[in-house]
Protein backbone atom coordinates (compact mmCIF):
# COMPACT_ATOMS: atom_id res chain seq x y z
CA UNK A 1 0.00 0.00 0.00
CA UNK A 2 1.60 2.94 -1.06
CA UNK A 3 0.64 6.56 0.01
CA UNK A 4 0.28 9.44 -1.92
CA UNK A 5 -0.20 13.01 -0.49
CA UNK A 6 -3.05 15.91 -1.89
CA UNK A 7 -2.05 18.15 -4.10
CA UNK A 8 -3.08 21.30 -1.80
CA UNK A 9 -4.95 23.49 -4.94
CA UNK A 10 -4.71 26.81 -3.22
CA UNK A 11 -7.03 27.89 -1.00
CA UNK A 12 -9.58 30.56 -2.43
CA UNK A 13 -9.78 28.47 -6.06
CA UNK A 14 -13.28 28.42 -6.52
CA UNK A 15 -15.65 25.28 -7.07
CA UNK A 16 -15.01 23.56 -10.14
CA UNK A 17 -17.64 22.87 -12.34
CA UNK A 18 -19.03 19.71 -12.70
CA UNK A 19 -21.77 17.88 -13.44
CA UNK A 20 -21.93 13.57 -13.01
CA UNK A 21 -24.34 10.75 -13.16
CA UNK A 22 -25.10 9.92 -9.32
CA UNK A 23 -25.04 5.70 -8.99
CA UNK A 24 -27.47 5.49 -6.52
CA UNK A 25 -30.25 6.71 -8.70
CA UNK A 26 -28.98 7.42 -12.64
CA UNK A 27 -29.90 11.47 -12.29
CA UNK A 28 -26.78 13.90 -13.09
CA UNK A 29 -25.52 16.02 -10.04
CA UNK A 30 -23.94 19.04 -11.06
CA UNK A 31 -22.18 21.55 -8.77
CA UNK A 32 -24.75 24.35 -9.51
CA UNK A 33 -26.35 22.30 -6.59
CA UNK A 34 -24.13 23.34 -4.08
CA UNK A 35 -26.35 25.01 -1.56
CA UNK A 36 -25.73 28.84 -0.05
CA UNK A 37 -23.79 27.17 2.78
CA UNK A 38 -21.35 25.75 1.28
CA UNK A 39 -20.09 22.42 -0.47
CA UNK A 40 -18.05 19.17 0.57
CA UNK A 41 -16.29 17.07 -2.65
CA UNK A 42 -14.60 14.22 -1.20
CA UNK A 43 -13.04 11.68 -3.79
CA UNK A 44 -13.07 8.11 -2.52
CA UNK A 45 -13.48 4.79 -4.04
CA UNK A 46 -14.95 1.99 -2.67
CA UNK A 47 -11.69 -0.47 -2.44
CA UNK A 48 -8.65 1.76 -0.91
CA UNK A 49 -8.04 0.65 2.47
CA UNK A 50 -6.76 4.54 3.47
CA UNK A 51 -10.97 5.13 2.54
CA UNK A 52 -12.12 1.54 3.98
CA UNK A 53 -10.54 2.73 7.34
CA UNK A 54 -12.08 5.93 8.05
CA UNK A 55 -15.36 5.52 5.62
CA UNK A 56 -17.85 4.74 9.11
CA UNK A 57 -16.78 8.00 10.55
CA UNK A 58 -16.13 10.08 7.38
CA UNK A 59 -20.24 8.77 5.98
CA UNK A 60 -21.57 9.58 10.01
CA UNK A 61 -19.63 12.98 9.58
CA UNK A 62 -20.91 13.99 5.96
CA UNK A 63 -24.76 12.41 7.02
CA UNK A 64 -24.72 15.02 9.48
CA UNK A 65 -22.99 18.00 7.69
CA UNK A 66 -25.99 17.55 5.16
CA UNK A 67 -28.57 17.59 8.13
CA UNK A 68 -26.84 21.02 8.86
CA UNK A 69 -26.96 22.57 5.38
CA UNK A 70 -23.29 21.31 3.61
CA UNK A 71 -23.69 20.28 0.40
CA UNK A 72 -22.03 16.44 -0.21
CA UNK A 73 -20.71 15.25 -3.05
CA UNK A 74 -18.85 12.04 -2.73
CA UNK A 75 -16.88 11.02 -6.56
CA UNK A 76 -15.34 8.06 -7.57
CA UNK A 77 -12.94 8.98 -10.65
CA UNK A 78 -11.21 5.48 -10.34
CA UNK A 79 -10.83 3.25 -13.33
CA UNK A 80 -13.25 0.96 -13.83
CA UNK A 81 -10.98 -0.88 -16.79
CA UNK A 82 -7.87 -1.19 -14.13
CA UNK A 83 -10.33 -1.44 -11.24
CA UNK A 84 -13.98 -2.85 -11.59
CA UNK A 85 -14.85 -3.47 -8.16
CA UNK A 86 -15.08 0.78 -8.01
CA UNK A 87 -17.55 0.46 -10.90
CA UNK A 88 -21.59 2.22 -10.60
CA UNK A 89 -22.76 -1.10 -9.59
CA UNK A 90 -20.60 -1.48 -6.69
CA UNK A 91 -21.04 2.18 -5.74
CA UNK A 92 -24.50 2.15 -5.69
CA UNK A 93 -24.68 -0.97 -3.44
CA UNK A 94 -22.20 0.54 -1.07
CA UNK A 95 -24.11 3.69 -0.67
CA UNK A 96 -27.43 2.36 -0.79
CA UNK A 97 -26.67 -0.27 2.13
CA UNK A 98 -24.60 2.37 4.52
CA UNK A 99 -27.62 4.50 3.70
CA UNK A 100 -25.50 7.40 2.28
CA UNK A 101 -27.47 10.60 2.59
CA UNK A 102 -25.18 12.33 0.04
CA UNK A 103 -24.66 11.17 -4.03
CA UNK A 104 -21.79 9.13 -4.75
CA UNK A 105 -20.93 10.19 -8.60
CA UNK A 106 -18.79 8.72 -10.91
CA UNK A 107 -16.65 10.09 -12.83
CA UNK A 108 -15.78 8.01 -15.58
CA UNK A 109 -13.82 10.31 -17.87
CA UNK A 110 -11.61 11.36 -14.78
CA UNK A 111 -12.01 15.19 -16.36
CA UNK A 112 -13.66 16.26 -12.92
CA UNK A 113 -10.64 14.71 -10.67
CA UNK A 114 -8.53 16.65 -13.23
CA UNK A 115 -9.84 19.77 -12.64
CA UNK A 116 -9.95 19.41 -9.28
CA UNK A 117 -6.08 18.41 -9.31
CA UNK A 118 -7.35 15.41 -7.40
CA UNK A 119 -4.54 12.52 -6.34
CA UNK A 120 -5.27 10.37 -3.90
CA UNK A 121 -8.16 8.89 -2.38
CA UNK A 122 -9.73 10.29 0.56
CA UNK A 123 -9.10 13.16 -1.48
CA UNK A 124 -11.23 16.48 0.89
CA UNK A 125 -12.06 19.61 -0.25
CA UNK A 126 -14.89 21.81 1.57
CA UNK A 127 -15.65 25.29 -0.12
CA UNK A 128 -17.30 28.36 1.95
CA UNK A 129 -20.76 29.43 1.13
CA UNK A 130 -19.23 31.85 -1.50
CA UNK A 131 -17.88 28.50 -3.26
CA UNK A 132 -14.01 29.44 -2.52
CA UNK A 133 -11.97 26.71 -1.25
CA UNK A 134 -11.25 27.01 2.46
CA UNK A 135 -9.79 23.04 3.37
CA UNK A 136 -7.99 20.79 1.40
CA UNK A 137 -6.58 18.11 3.58
CA UNK A 138 -6.49 14.80 5.78
CA UNK A 139 -9.24 13.94 7.47
CA UNK A 140 -7.83 13.52 10.57
CA UNK A 141 -3.99 11.59 11.87
CA UNK A 142 -5.37 8.00 11.62
CA UNK A 143 -4.05 5.79 8.87
CA UNK A 144 -5.12 2.50 8.39
CA UNK A 145 -1.89 1.09 10.06
CA UNK A 146 -0.77 3.90 13.20
CA UNK A 147 -3.40 2.69 15.68
CA UNK A 148 -4.83 6.39 15.82
CA UNK A 149 -8.36 6.13 16.19
CA UNK A 150 -10.24 7.47 13.55
CA UNK A 151 -12.06 11.01 14.63
CA UNK A 152 -12.04 12.84 11.52
CA UNK A 153 -10.82 15.97 13.79
CA UNK A 154 -9.58 17.95 10.77
CA UNK A 155 -12.31 18.32 8.54
CA UNK A 156 -15.23 18.28 11.31
CA UNK A 157 -13.49 21.14 12.65
CA UNK A 158 -13.12 22.95 9.05
CA UNK A 159 -17.07 21.99 8.59
CA UNK A 160 -17.42 23.43 11.73
CA UNK A 161 -16.02 26.89 11.19
CA UNK A 162 -18.14 27.13 7.70
CA UNK A 163 -20.93 26.49 9.06
CA UNK A 164 -20.57 29.08 11.63
CA UNK A 165 -19.64 31.26 9.21
CA UNK A 166 -15.92 31.38 10.64
CA UNK A 167 -12.74 31.54 9.05
CA UNK A 168 -10.92 28.35 8.59
CA UNK A 169 -7.08 27.43 9.20
CA UNK A 170 -4.56 27.82 6.60
CA UNK A 171 -2.78 25.54 8.81
CA UNK A 172 -3.55 22.25 6.83
CA UNK A 173 -1.76 18.80 6.45
CA UNK A 174 -2.16 16.97 3.23
CA UNK A 175 -4.90 14.09 2.84
CA UNK A 176 -3.05 10.58 2.20
CA UNK A 177 -4.22 7.50 0.62
CA UNK A 178 -4.02 5.56 -2.73
CA UNK A 179 -3.35 7.28 -5.43
CA UNK A 180 -6.40 7.87 -8.58
CA UNK A 181 -6.48 4.78 -10.88
CA UNK A 182 -6.06 6.82 -13.93
CA UNK A 183 -6.95 4.68 -17.41
CA UNK A 184 -3.62 3.31 -18.89
CA UNK A 185 -2.09 4.87 -21.70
Amino acid sequence: MSAVPSVMLPLGTPLPAFSLPNTVDGHQVSSDAAGPHGALVMFICNHCPYVVHIRKVLVALANEATQRGLSVFAINSNSVQTHPQDGPANMKKLATEERWAFPFLFDESQAVAKRFHAACTPDLFLFDKEQKLVYRGQFDDSRPSNQVPVSGKDLKGAIDAVLAGQPVSPEQRASIGCNIKWHPG
